[in-house]
């Protein structure tokens, strides 16, 4: 991108192809209308999206649900089945980058669980999960797809602990100790290399999974507030939001090689609601969401310093209770759209379609070079065994043929022992034994007595 910059008014604008981008709401008959989005009040985006389906967390009563509805089920939604096999609530969900109709989800009853969707999306509630990941002391808070291997899976959870599976046969590979606080928030790196967290004691760490340790840690923000973390593609510099001492939002830009000083930072305005950030890797345009108001500002990530440029905000009277972005093989490149974000109201769902003002009706190749394509790169067991290997990309645009579909993964069940269960679970396991055992002695008295009676005779 050109850093050349004009001066007009005795004021430094700087000249990008990306000034003039502006996001526009969809239609009402265009949204996911008449939902029930979770009210719980752990920070998660709420929604997930794959290019296929969207996935909602769920206001369920007595028990954890979410649901996942088809892209083109828009409008006014009546009555429909939901993803409902938690006994506590969901807490995270996130689609396999590599197969549209999968999506896991991280819950408050200690598990994640793997689910697969019918092609034709849900015709009944869905309570059986293909894979049931088990061995987190306490509940799970965030969950998160390799962007490269195929079938790895991280988890976080209040327990302290990342845990790394091999989601098809149900084992945990490793379990990274060294959190001394609940983990807020969670991302991988670019090529699935890297881990990293945001916890409620200030840090940010950077986990290396394979060899299961924490490789490099900072204190990022001095607020009490919540944090994100997320990493910025292949610039591979890490983002961080959170609150400053005197409780400003405030987001920093850092190396995570060489932690100490932030390459930037910025405070933004004196709002309560945790920032969301949604990095596009092709334009490098990075979107804040703030939860509780309804604006998005969105800014350009580059190589110099101060490396982050504000370029203009999206403004809505509608607050934001979470959101999301969809895939890159999702957006209308006919009309030069370069991003869409999925925004969870009070009851709705509701897109926003980011796009830059161009006359000609010719595919802008410039403002999409080759994307994420949605294929695994590495099979599980490479990457296990450490093989790497970078994202593989695609060219959109005239030619594009979208990923065929891929085949149901085999789940296999775990032949590891199950480990702990949450609280309530052993409460309730315990109960159960008690009565269980109170029956039985009450059966062996009653034989004893009858035993006596015969002898009698």
């Amino acid at each position: 991108l050109t850093s050349c910059y004009w001066v007009t008014m005795s004021r430094f604008v700087r000249s990008s192809k990306f000034r003039h981008v502006f996001g526009t709401p969809a239609k009402k008959e265009l949204t996911y209308d008449g939902v029930k989005p979770t009210r719980s009040a752990w920070d998660s985006n709420k929604v997930a999206a794959s290019t296929k389906f969207i996935g909602l967390i769920w206001d369920a009563q007595g028990g954890g649900a979410f649901a996942v509805l088809s892209n083109d089920n828009k409008g006014k939604l009546g009555q429909f089945p939901l993803v409902s096999g938690h006994s506590a609530e969901v807490l995270d969900i996130d689609f396999s980058p590599f197969n549209p109709n999968i999506i896991g989800s991280a819950s408050e009853d200690g598990y994640a669980k793997i689910w697969q969707i019918p092609d034709g999306g849900l015709t009944e509630t869905l309570t059986n999960a293909a894979q049931s990941l088990s061995g987190h002391k306490r509940k799970v808070g965030t969950i998160n797809f390799n962007p490269v291997a195929s079938n790895v899976l991280a988890t976080t959870s209040t327990d302290f602990t990342v845990k790394i599976w091999d989601i098809e046969k149900g084992d945990s590979v490793y379990d990274i100790q060294g959190h001394t606080d609940i983990i807020q928030s969670s991302t991988w790196n670019y090529n699935g290399q890297l881990f990293a967290t945001a916890s409620k004691d200030k840090k940010v760490r950077v986990v290396d999974p394979r060899a299961n340790k924490i490789v490099n840690e900072v204190e990022a923000h001095a607020g009490v507030k919540g944090m994100r973390v997320a990493y910025l593609g292949r610039k591979e510099k890490l983002f961080t939001m959170g609150f400053s001492k005197t409780s400003e939002r405030q987001f920093s830009l850092w190396d995570p090689r060489s932690f100490g000083t932030p390459l930037h930072s910025e405070n933004i305005d004196t709002a309560s609601g945790i920032l969301m950030p949604f990095y596009d890797d092709d334009t490098n345009i990075l979107y804040l969401a703030g939860k509780g108001d309804g604006n998005v500002r969105y800014y350009e990530v580059v190589d110099e310093d101060p490396y982050i440029f504000y370029l203009t905000e999206f403004k809505s009277a509608t607050p934001q209770r979470g959101m999301t972005m969809v895939p890159k093989a999702a957006v209308d490149t006919s009309i030069c759209e370069i991003a869409r974000l999925l925004k969870v109201t009070q009851s709705a769902v509701e897109p926003i379609s980011f796009t830059v003002p161009r006359k000609s009706d010719i595919f802008q190749d410039d403002l999409y070079p080759p994307t994420y394509a949605g294929e695994a790169a590495l099979t599980a067991n490479e990457w296990f065994s450490g093989k790497n290997a970078e994202p593989k990309l695609v060219q959109l645009g005239p030619g594009y043929v979208a990923p065929v579909a891929k085949a149901p993964t085999n789940f296999q069940q775990s032949t590891k022992p199950e480990g702990p269960k949450s609280g309530k679970d052993l409460e309730k396991q315990i109960a159960d034994q008690q009565k269980r055992i109170a029956a039985l002695e009450s059966e062996l008295k009653r034989k004893d007595e009858q035993i006596a009676q015969l002898e009698s005779r």
